[in-house]
């Protein structure tokens, strides 16, 4: 199956300090792929040089054909890639509804708006959400913030979801329906815990 992402040989650094040295992945729709290893490795860099946060020194991210290395961050995000931070990134001062509100969007392809997410598929994948409706961002618990996070991402309707520590402060429970109801949706996870990295990779 050929690929809608292609990381080539990306070499990316804060300042004086190298992080990446060549770094080169690969995946294709439908596929999962989950980045593994200790702390400081390098895994949210990755993820933040496909997305232009932390632009690549040397290298291509290619998306669907194009080299998109140079582009912006809300280009990125226009072209189809979602990407759930570890830091969540919420805005604390819109209400659970405003949060998910703004970063709604079309689903990309064919038009049908039944195959894409919507409010209604969103809080029936995290039903607290429902129920927290009207409550500022900011006044959520941390598993309640990464429900949000992960809930406003999918709103964009993204062909890529790129997640960083997407477990973090959920429960079990809710992590297993996540990965069932993504099906069908290209994932780059990344885990510090190898075993959990391997279990939402299946």
């Amino acid at each position: 199956m050929a690929a809608i992402l292609e990381v080539q040989q990306v070499y990316t650094s804060y300042g004086l300090s190298q992080v990446l040295f060549g770094v080169s992945l690969e995946v294709a729709a439908g596929e999962c792929v989950c980045l593994v290893g200790r702390n400081g490795v390098g895994k949210t860099t990755t993820m933040r040089s496909i997305m232009g946060l932390t632009p690549a020194r040397q290298g291509h991210v290619v998306w669907k054909g194009r080299d998109i290395t140079r582009r912006e961050p809300y280009e990125i995000a226009g072209l189809g890639i979602g990407f759930v931070p570890e830091d969540r990134r919420i805005f604390a001062d819109l209400t659970v509804w405003e949060n998910l509100d703004v970063a709604a969007r079309r689903p990309r392809g064919d038009g049908r708006e039944s195959q894409g997410w919507t409010l209604e598929r969103v809080f029936d994948l995290f039903p607290k959400l429902r129920e927290l409706v009207a409550r500022q961002g900011g006044h959520l618990s941390g598993g309640e913030q990464q429900m949000l996070t992960i809930a406003r991402t999918l709103m964009g309707n993204p062909e890529l979801l790129l997640l960083d520590e997407p477990s973090e402060g959920l429960a079990p429970l809710v992590v297993d329906h996540l990965k069932d109801q993504n099906e069908g949706t290209a994932r780059a996870f990344r885990e510090d815990e190898s075993i959990r990295a391997q279990y939402l990779a299946l």
